[in-house]
């Protein structure tokens, strides 16, 4: 018995009912990238990397070349610079990227949106209309976002809002590895700026004393001084201390991610089942049209494990606690739902084993 034509949605009309972008909310060391590269490979994508990013305020014409991964990254080899996306933005002779403010590389915490907000909306706005007006679907590679994730999923409801979520124990050796390796401490002081510039919320003031982070003593006069100030306590500071900074950070931000994403990546089962593969292939799939190929994903846990000697100046065994006290900060959360619950305690069980061998 045939169709009935009445009954049966347009090609049309289910093209119309996919989401018209995606926006990728990832934490530094998340193998966020490396999702963002699966999407920025198909040929309907243009994808702009790190687009709160503070480079962008200073980004020339001239400088796109040369934004390619170093061999300290980590990051997967790009057929093309990390932000070649942004050039038509760009203006011969002139730095910075049209419409973007350097307060937007500060991720924010308050419930309600700041006086930043409709610039940063706009400035997004225009990134994603510019794009589909050359029948481009447009991918956004975040870093700095899973903060005002509520404010952005309610700002772009037409975009496919997804979290990556990667277990802090194996998110935080990554960035921890490279500062011990290459004095490169950016990861370790990302935390405590975050942190430290919204110390004054009362959720994230609450996360702070319960992780039983200590900040660095300066005052946040600007943005600018209180990271350079980071960057500074970052190189003596106590490896626990840095640990507890990161899981505080880390707790607010898949609080956030609770707030109703339309996907969740979990980075730790990409890499060790093809069939959660193929599934996230049909996640995107399905609310967008694209068709990411997640397939050479790399086991990131088995890596980390490998990694645990070389983790030192931590006491591992002691980071039980911690732990013990976000996921017990995300519980006592109003709206958290059961399941992503479980899914956070899965991941401090997980923290737990891969602690226990730092020393």
């Amino acid at each position: 018995m045939p169709n009935d034509p009445v009954s049966q949605p347009t090609e049309s009309a289910q093209q119309s009912a996919l989401k018209q972008g995606v926006f990728l909310h990832t934490g530094w060391r998340s193998a966020g990238t490396w999702v963002w590269s699966r999407l920025r490979a198909l040929d309907s994508v243009t994808g702009f990397y790190e687009p709160l990013s503070n480079v962008l305020a200073d980004l020339s014409l001239a400088d796109v070349s040369a934004s390619r991964p170093t061999l300290t990254s980590g990051h997967p080899p790009l057929a093309a610079p990390y932000f070649e996306e942004y050039r038509p933005f760009l203006e011969e002779g002139a730095r910075g990227v049209a419409g973007y403010r350097k307060r937007f590389g500060t991720d924010r915490f308050s419930s309600a949106p700041d006086g930043e907000f409709p610039a940063l909306q706009a400035y997004l706005a225009n990134l994603c209309e510019r794009t589909a007006e050359h029948g481009s679907v447009p991918v956004f590679k975040f870093c700095r976002s899973s903060g005002r994730l509520p404010w952005l999923k309610h700002a772009f409801p037409q975009a496919m809002h997804v979290a990556v979520l990667r277990n802090p124990a194996s998110q935080f050796a990554s960035g921890w590895l490279l500062n011990q390796q290459w004095s490169n401490p950016f990861f370790v002081a990302a935390p405590f700026r975050v942190l430290g510039l919204n110390q004054t919320e009362p959720l994230v003031r609450q996360a702070i004393d319960i992780c039983g982070v200590s900040l660095p003593p300066a005052a946040p006069t600007s943005d600018d001084a209180y990271a350079v100030a980071c960057e500074h306590y970052a190189r003596t500071a106590q490896g626990d201390n840095a640990y507890r900074a990161f899981v505080a950070l880390w707790i607010l931000c898949a609080l956030r991610m609770a707030d109703g994403v339309d996907l969740m990546v979990d980075i730790d089962r990409l890499g060790q089942s093809r069939d959660y593969a193929a599934g996230l292939r049909a996640g995107f799939e399905a609310q967008t049209g694209l068709s990411p190929d997640f397939s050479s994903a790399r086991d990131l846990l088995e890596e980390t494990r490998r990694s645990a000697a070389r983790m030192v100046g931590i006491d591992g065994r002691s980071m039980r606690a911690v732990h013990s006290a976000a996921l017990k900060f995300l519980k006592t959360q109003n709206g958290v739902d059961a399941s992503f619950i479980e899914l956070v305690r899965e991941k401090m069980v997980l923290a737990n084993e891969l602690t226990e061998q730092w020393r």
